[in-house]
């Protein structure tokens, strides 16, 4: 995987980020997860890289473009496994609160698991804890894991979980461990990487959410030092039948991060579309917008933040008239 494809992937997601963040606030999130995606599309176009689409907008007859298998890039250079999240957070534009994303992650040709569109069990963490959670084991042993390894008293945790029905067992044991939570609405990617960034206050993420986000969101983890680990939760006898098809036969299986993300190198970029703990979102200043790219590399360990400047002018594709 070649270093300057690191660099290449932040215009993607910067593309896709000032497409999308037009429409925040309109309380349309397929408008806007249409202009990302085609953003993200044309982009793709022009970098010269041998990429396979393995997690993405569908299958091929459900996603006019980056659907799964679609090849991008020009066609020389590295191959690679992309997943894609044009817009991680339609929902969130939509209402315009926090944490939406543009988000790429790649991955060594082969090594990048093709997850289902199907729920995932998640728990993740950052580089302090790597080695101390367990999915299997209860809510209070993770947390007190947790806990010792980043010399903390347990009250002093923050677990980030998604604020949902499915959950109320697991914050109730949260919150009777003496933990603190976050709760959040939608976008777990932003969610799980948090765990690996100090400023953000986060320790842990904990879980159930969409299959193909744990994946992009360990690739991310992979580049930081952290660590996620997965169990796919299928709702029925067609998913456990799709699970087969994608060569997943055991859908108790525990997937850790050798098994999300293979290989030596991964590169993770996210562009943010609102505000949220990570990432400022796009601001437009007349004919000028700003944006706020976290681009990272396995191999090299490096994190970069990439504040850009955009000229609206020379990109009138971005500019959406009002109806």
């Amino acid at each position: 995987m070649e270093r300057s494809l690191t660099m290449e992937i932040v215009r993607v997601t910067e593309a896709a980020a000032l497409a999308s963040a037009r429409w925040m606030g309109r309380g349309k999130k397929e408008e806007a997860d249409d202009a990302a995606t085609t953003a993200m599309r044309d982009v793709f176009n022009t970098i010269p890289m041998q990429g396979t689409v393995v997690i993405g907008e569908g299958e091929m007859d459900e996603a006019p473009m980056l659907y799964i298998g679609e090849k991008l890039g020009t066609g020389v250079g590295p191959k690679v496994d992309i997943a894609v999240d044009p817009l991680e957070g339609t929902n969130i534009v939509a209402r315009g609160t926090t944490n939406a994303l543009a988000v790429i992650a790649i991955g060594d040709h082969g090594q990048v698991l093709h997850a289902p569109d199907m729920y995932m069990k998640k728990i993740a963490v950052g580089p302090e804890a790597v080695g101390k959670i367990d999915i299997n084991a209860s809510t209070i042993d993770n947390l007190k894991a947790v806990a010792e390894a980043k010399n903390k008293d347990i009250e002093d945790l923050v677990v980030m979980i998604m604020d949902r029905p499915r959950h109320e067992k697991v914050i109730d044991e949260i919150r009777a461990a003496g933990a603190r939570i976050k709760l959040f609405q939608d976008g777990d990617v932003a969610a799980a990487i948090n765990t690996a960034f100090d400023n953000t206050g986060v320790d842990l993420f904990m879980g159930i959410g969409g299959a193909p986000e744990g994946v992009i969101a360990a690739i991310a983890l992979k580049c930081l030092g952290g660590e996620m680990q997965g169990q796919l939760v299928p709702q029925n006898d067609a998913e456990i039948e799709r699970c087969k098809k994608m060569g997943i036969p055991d859908i108790n299986k525990i997937f850790y991060m050798d098994d999300l993300c293979g290989g030596e190198d991964a590169i993770f970029a996210a562009t943010g579309v609102t505000d949220g703990e990570l990432l400022k979102g796009v601001q437009y200043k007349g004919s000028k917008a700003r944006t706020q790219t976290v681009v990272m590399r396995a191999k090299s360990g490096t994190v970069r933040f990439i504040d850009g400047e955009h000229s609206l002018k020379k990109k009138p594709n971005l500019v959406m008239k009002p109806e």
